[in-house]
């Protein structure tokens, strides 16, 4: 698993950030991304239903967001 550390970037950074981290990336892989805008609530799931990558979980925990993506 890869962690993908976008903390104190604003959207769609994160996204972009992650999408470029998934292509690196063999099928089934999974990506932890960690934010701090709020805004990657939506943002990252949209992203994940246009690209048909999984979102296996996401929590939030002081502020701070994680999403594991799965590759599709």
């Amino acid at each position: 698993m890869k962690v993908l550390d976008a903390t104190g970037l604003l959207c769609p950074l994160p996204v972009l950030r992650a999408q470029k981290a998934l292509r690196e990336m063999a099928a089934g892989d999974l990506l932890d991304v960690l934010t701090t805008d709020r805004a990657s609530l939506q943002e990252i799931p949209a992203f994940c239903a246009q690209t048909g990558t999984g979102l296996v979980e996401s929590e939030e925990r002081d502020g701070r967001y994680r999403f594991r993506l799965r590759k599709a």
